[in-house]
């Protein structure tokens, strides 16, 4: 099978790529890094009202663009290039993905526009752990709990890890039933952030490109119409959820790991060293072409795993199988992308030497969101002893 982008998608890569090097230069990027919102909203405003992206693949019955995860993977390699901070990755492969996969006809109908507005929203679902840490991305991760009282729920627990988790405006909760363990009595909620007995706390991280929060709920009082799904059976959904959300974070980390390659060549073509480019010298050569089969690489992964979470968001109930190939397709693109992202902003680092550890440069922005990228939704290892466990099921 030979895969080509139509025309419609390379218009949409092209005008990805013009829009993002003129609004994402340097200079913006340390600019929304200070602030605590992590974003400029002007620029967010832009991209909702005048591109219309954070609506791509969701349905035009509600006002979505109604393309496919191809088309989104596309934009967010791009974003990746240009290291965007922006909402758009929890709102659009967290949250949307999130209402189209669990939500039903009354919740999508009412927040999916509110969404194409500009509204921002983000999915919590990691607790804390004592098993294993806090590095488990499963459904041992769900610890916040839900108690039914006649037609309310009754939420409490802790919440880690949440991208944009202190200012989005719309947060997809999950918590589980007291006293259930692994996959049982797991349920998903979609809940507006400023709901009394909601605290979001800033978390301190090394990558401030993409700030993360903690989400605590004590209390938190909910009707009925807020649960998505059927009570307690939430945990097949929310596993289509995060396998999602992993193959969009790999397509970033594709962008990422393409623009440190460029970097790195751009910086060693400028860098003399013994009168001539130390882009001439044979070490360089070789890591660079290793870097560029990284790249290539994990550019097949990311497309194979976006058609077929393309396939998925159009086939809507999935059967085992189905959810089985979504799930593998997601673990082997996060384990090579992880690890890629990660080996070419090391080597792009020791390309530059080191000036590439001063402020100045921006590989070390690079170099921080692939560490971050490298660990959320489970690292090249977490994701390789999942396929593993594929393979013995």
């Amino acid at each position: 099978m030979k895969f080509v982008f139509t025309e419609e998608q390379q218009m949409i890569r092209d005008s990805a790529e013009s829009f993002l090097a003129k609004v994402s230069t340097s200079k913006a990027i340390r600019s929304a890094m200070a602030t605590e919102q992590g974003y400029n909203q002007a620029l967010w405003q832009r991209i909702c009202q005048e591109l219309c992206w954070q609506m791509i693949h969701s349905p035009q019955a509600h006002a979505g663009i109604g393309l496919g995860y191809v088309e989104l993977a596309l934009i967010l390699e791009k974003m990746g290039y240009y290291l965007l901070c922006s909402p758009f990755y929890s709102t659009v492969c967290l949250a949307i993905n999130t209402l189209l996969v669990a939500g039903d006809k009354a919740q999508q109908a009412e927040y999916l526009p509110k969404i194409s507005n500009g509204l921002t929203a983000t999915l919590a679902y990691v607790g804390k752990t004592t098993s294993h840490g806090d590095n488990r991305w499963g459904a041992e991760a769900v610890t916040a709990t839900a108690q039914r009282k006649g037609t309310q729920f009754i939420l409490n627990g802790n919440l880690r890890y949440v991208p944009d988790g202190s200012t989005a405006e719309l947060l997809m909760i999950a918590a589980r039933e007291q006293s259930s363990v692994g996959e049982e009595g797991i349920s998903l909620f979609v809940v507006p952030a400023e709901l009394a007995g909601i605290e979001r706390r800033l978390l301190p991280t090394m990558d401030q490109t993409r700030k993360q929060a903690e989400v605590v709920l004590n209390n938190v009082t909910l009707p009925s119409s807020a649960l998505m799904g059927e009570e307690g059976t939430g945990w097949p959904q929310l596993k289509i959820i995060i396998d999602l959300a992993t193959i969009a974070l790999a397509a970033e980390q594709l962008g990422g790991a393409q623009r440190v390659l460029d970097m790195a060549v751009a910086y060693s073509k400028e860098r003399i060293q013994f009168n001539r480019p130390i882009a001439s010298f044979q070490a360089i050569k070789h890591r660079v072409a290793d870097m560029m089969t990284r790249v290539e690489v994990s550019r097949s992964g990311v497309y194979y795993a976006a058609c077929v979470a393309q396939q998925t968001m159009k086939a809507g109930v999935l059967d085992s199988t189905q959810a089985r190939e979504l799930a593998e397709a997601a673990s082997i693109v996060k384990a090579y992308c992880s690890d890629a992202y990660f080996s070419n902003a090391g080597d792009a680092l020791q390309i530059h030497g080191g000036v590439g550890f001063t402020w100045e440069y921006d590989i070390h922005l690079y170099f921080k969101r692939a560490k971050a990228c490298e660990h959320f939704l489970g690292n090249g290892a977490y994701h390789r002893e999942r396929l593993a466990a594929f393979i013995l099921d």
